[in-house]
């Protein structure tokens, strides 16, 4: 008899488990929805202080607020995708990292007590960089280097 005329068993058989998340990957995709928090949170300030303060223009302060919170979208959707392992999500992430690099640099031109904030943003965001570029967090996205299968020979 075959096995399929005389099965075995009738549970079904349990999907292998995936690998586990690098811990690389954990790293980015949290400091990655850290930025994201800290968007979100300077627009709503901007919004609330435009809203209900004095300021100079209370259309361009909205419009700043409005602005920053709209940009939390792309360092925070890049985050949900490196938690769930989405290849696409690396792309967002870094163009995030590669865009606060200038603004840590303007930060740390300041005379001001932006300097903080700017070591801040330059440290995360180089750090994030460093953790996307990694082998491993690439093979764990199934991203290939040049030519085709460069990551998958081990």
């Amino acid at each position: 008899m075959s096995r399929e005329q005389n099965p075995t068993s009738d549970a079904p058989r349990p999907a292998p488990r995936p690998a586990p998340r690098p811990g690389r990957l954990t790293a980015a995709a949290a400091l990655a929805a850290l930025e994201g928090t800290a968007l979100v949170a300077g627009g709503v300030c901007v919004l609330v202080l435009g809203l209900t303060g004095d300021p100079d223009n209370r259309q361009q302060a909205v419009t700043g607020g409005v602005t920053l919170i709209a940009l939390a979208l792309l360092p925070l959707l890049a985050a949900r995708g490196l938690l769930l392992r989405r290849g696409w999500s690396r792309g967002p992430a870094l163009i995030t990292q590669i865009m606060a690099l200038p603004v840590a640099y303007t930060l740390l031109q300041a005379d001001s007590v932006a300097i903080p904030a700017g070591i801040a943003l330059a440290v995360v965001a180089v750090t994030a960089l460093v953790l996307l570029v990694n082998p491993e967090t690439t093979r764990a996205l199934g991203i290939r280097g040049p030519g085709g299968d460069a990551h998958d020979e081990e």
